[in-house]
């Protein structure tokens, strides 16, 4: 490295930020460490935005790019090329650095030549940037072991020599290259996050994190792309354990739910076999017609499909069926029918890259939650005070994925075990067929996408 080259590269991408964009650079040019080059990034912006950003082209320590509809993880490549610093962090155009922000992480990262990347908490503001919320991660240092909770894409300062030797950011993804990035990193190099509020990040009506489906699906995009690297294809025992095998036979639309849920396991890549398991007999004539040898019919002990009765017993006779071959046992819930392939493969997928023991389909509680306790409601974990702590976030069991790994299940006898992960499910896939509500809520939906 040339000894003029600074210690820090910050990168700022903006598009159409006009709002937003002065309040970003000055927060960067304002920084205790003056060690950095800040080198600008704007994808085609028709608003004031270049006018704003021209007013620091004579500053000796702004380089400016203009180009046309890149996108995020292109963007990404561009500055990683073009950096001359030994670390490099991208700050979004909408959101700002605390004074002492490059000083602290860069400092971190120098004090340990095998540290990757660190991140700290942060505060949300509103779109006048006025504090909300402070958000306060994990303590990777004392607390984490199952590195399943990513890292922020922005305000994440990383070595440049380590993400260049991973090849920088895979381009055919649209975004989350924050997840992209954490997946491929954790593997190969150490991290740690700093528990103090170095950024503001800004929520507003555009923000692209609003857009639950299209992030799911990328990250179970890049979960495969990893995981087929380094696992191969993961074959997986699927079962769908059924205790009324009228309700499993109920139309939606034409359809019957228990045809909703095998036709999306058919199409999964992680899944080498399909278990039905029921006791009702006409069930399983109706499935065993319905698709032949495709599907293994399990007749199911009346006693272990009572309501409260563990899984366990079920598990275990199908495997006297199946065999004990497949990496992993999958089981899903027929009251979920509208579970996507994908999510499934992604469940399989999640399970092995973080080295979890079993997993669980989850959507996190985002609303205020209560208990009673005997003199009035109390909110569960102060959930209304001002700083939101990671470890106390709340998840609801939903979707109906549970996921084990044979040989930790073999061991333990337990489907949800040791080390627990999760994966996290859309609202669709969520929608539970449990009152007659339920079902015609599902009906609805059902009409509208077959």
């Amino acid at each position: 490295m040339k000894e003029n080259s600074p210690l820090v590269s910050v990168y700022i991408t903006n598009y159409n930020y006009e709002k937003y964009i002065k309040q970003s650079i000055e927060s960067v040019l304002s920084q205790t460490l003056q060690d950095f080059e800040l080198i600008i990034i704007d994808d085609g912006s028709i608003d004031n935005s270049r006018n704003i950003i021209e007013g620091y082209r004579d500053n000796p320590k702004v380089k400016i790019i203009y180009q046309q509809n890149k996108g995020l993880n292109v963007t990404n490549n561009i500055a990683l090329r073009v950096c001359k610093g030994k670390f490099i962090m991208r700050l979004d155009a909408d959101d700002f650095l605390e004074i002492t922000a490059l000083e602290k992480m860069s400092d971190i990262l120098a004090s340990d030549e095998n540290l990757g990347l660190v991140f700290p908490d942060y505060y949300l503001v509103d779109e006048l940037g006025k504090i909300t919320e402070e958000f306060r991660r994990h303590n990777f240092q004392d607390e984490v072991s199952l590195l399943d909770q990513a890292a922020h894409g922005a305000c994440t300062m990383i070595r440049v020599s380590f993400l260049r030797n991973l090849g920088g950011y895979n381009e055919s993804f649209s975004c989350q290259d924050g997840y992209e990035l954490w997946v491929k990193f954790t593997a190969a190099h150490k991290v740690v996050n700093i528990t103090e509020p170095l950024f503001s990040y800004r929520r507003h009506g555009s923000n692209l994190t609003r857009n639950e489906t299209r992030i799911l699906s990328t990250r179970a995009q890049i979960n495969e792309l990893y995981s087929l690297d380094r696992f191969g294809t993961l074959q997986s025992l699927c079962i769908i354990p059924v205790r009324d095998g009228q309700i499993a036979l109920r139309n939606l639309n034409s359809k019957s739910i228990i045809e909703h849920k095998i036709d999306a396991i058919l199409g999964c890549k992680n899944v080498s076999q399909i278990v039905i398991s029921c006791p009702d007999e006409t069930l399983l004539k109706f499935v065993e017609e319905k698709y032949g040898e495709n599907i293994m019919i399990h007749k199911r002990d009346s006693r272990d499909a009572d309501i409260n009765v563990s899984l366990v017993n079920t598990v275990n006779s199908v495997l006297k069926q199946a065999g004990n071959h497949f990496a992993a046992i999958t089981l899903l819930t027929v009251e979920f029918p509208f579970t996507k392939s994908y999510v499934i493969d992604d469940a399989i997928n999640t399970l092995f890259l973080f080295n979890s023991d079993s997993l669980v389909s989850v959507r996190q509680e985002n609303n205020l939650m209560f208990q009673h306790f005997g003199d009035g409601m109390h909110p569960i974990l102060n959930q209304d005070k001002f700083s939101k702590i990671e470890r106390e976030s709340l998840y609801k069991l939903t979707g109906g994925i549970m996921a084990v790994k044979m040989d930790v299940f073999l061991k333990n006898q337990k489907i949800t075990c040791g080390r627990i992960g999760h994966v996290m499910v859309d609202q669709v896939t969520s929608m539970g067929l449990f009152t007659d509500f339920d079902i015609k809520l599902a009906e609805l939906y059902a009409s509208s996408i077959l």
